[in-house]
């Protein structure tokens, strides 16, 4: 009779804990459903507020210790950096494309006829010279000739157009987290310290110191390195009169924070004005554009962070997939991600390594 009555007792038990487990797990799955959409914008606010902390704190002792309008001049100066231009450029392009509707349609838009340069470009001069030259003699004609690789480039043109609206309000959204963490900077880090110490134990305060580092290494090394290559590369392009400077400064940003050298973007670049400005003003591009791409050698070592050497590929491989994953935001957040995880297994391998050490010596 006992042992029936454990029997029911037990299969109470196991059911009624399947039931909570079970229960606790929709509630989990339901949670990360709900903010999955505000992932990445959360994790690069974080990212943001640790790099920022240090500036932040300095602005506040100027403003007299508050913390808070710190924070929010932060955010307005943020935001007022990616809005402007970016309005500026919507509509500067919006206008550039009904000024060539209106010349199509009227029969006044002309295109110049190639330079004789462009037919020495290596591998593609050829192809893009006839294309030119058609296109300047019978545009009709090009068109026809090429509309499904028009129809095709405009459909990606487009999706870019989208996803990079997109990424702007990610990044607008992430910037205003980091505002509400910054002006709340105590909190915030005693919480995100009771966090780590509640599952690493003893090692929470050291992970939490060296999760910072990483973040602002990364974040003034490679992120820091990568926006003022693409700012030098803008104010080159602009002052040469490159067509579309912005969208090219954007792959210069990409390719520096990937850890690619800029000169792929900025090399072809430099073709380009070699076949449309005199040689003078061509050379001074090109010496910019060598001085642009090589400007991290000395720009590293000034920003990053010591004690903090993070390889390459660990950089490269976390921008790719982090941008593959969630677009623009995610090179950012990828980078960053990875080299921390990368930091921190690396400390946990030195760590065990010098216990084996110490334990070879308290043997001998």
């Amino acid at each position: 009779m006992e042992i029936i009555d454990s029997n029911k007792i037990f299969t109470r038990n196991v059911i009624e804990a399947a039931i909570k487990i079970a229960i606790l797990g929709i509630m989990v799955i339901w949670t990360f459903l709900l903010i999955k959409p505000f992932l990445i914008p959360v994790i690069w606010g974080i990212i943001l507020a640790v790099a920022m902390e240090p500036f932040i704190a300095r602005l506040a002792k100027m403003l007299g210790g508050r913390k808070s309008l710190a924070a929010v001049l932060f955010v307005l100066v943020i935001i007022a950096a990616l809005v402007i231009p970016t309005v500026f450029l919507v509509i500067e392009s919006v206008d550039t494309v009904q000024s060539i509707s209106e010349q199509m349609q009227d029969k006044t838009f002309v295109i110049p006829p190639p330079p004789a340069k462009v037919a020495d470009w290596p591998l593609i001069g050829n192809t893009v010279h006839q294309a030119w030259q058609l296109s300047s003699t019978n545009l009709e004609a090009a068109l026809k000739q090429f509309a499904p690789q028009l129809k095709a480039a405009a459909g990606t043109l487009l999706g870019s157009v989208g996803g990079g609206v997109f990424g702007l309000f990610m990044v607008i959204i992430s910037t205003c987290i980091a505002g509400v963490f910054l002006a709340k900077a105590e909190k915030s880090s005693a919480v995100a310290e009771k966090i780590i110490i509640r599952f690493a134990g003893d090692k929470g305060e050291e992970i939490t110191s060296l999760a910072t580092a990483t973040i602002r290494g990364v974040m003034q090394g490679v992120v820091g390195v990568a926006v003022i290559q693409a700012i030098l590369a803008a104010i080159g392009m602009v002052m040469i009169g490159v067509p579309a400077a912005g969208l090219w400064s954007v792959l210069v940003l990409v390719c520096a924070v990937s850890q690619l050298p800029p000169i792929l973007v900025l090399g072809p670049v430099a073709a380009y004005v070699f076949s449309v400005a005199d040689t003078t003003p061509a050379v001074i591009f090109l010496v910019w554009a060598l001085f642009v791409s090589a400007s991290d050698g000395f720009l590293k070592p000034l920003l990053m962070g010591r004690g903090v050497d993070i390889p390459m590929l660990v950089i490269l491989l976390g921008a790719l997939g982090g941008m593959m994953l969630f677009g623009i935001i995610g090179l950012f957040v990828g980078a960053v991600v990875l080299a921390i995880m990368y930091t921190l297994f690396m400390a946990w391998v030195d760590e065990d390594k010098e216990k084996n050490v110490a334990g070879v010596r308290s043997e001998e």
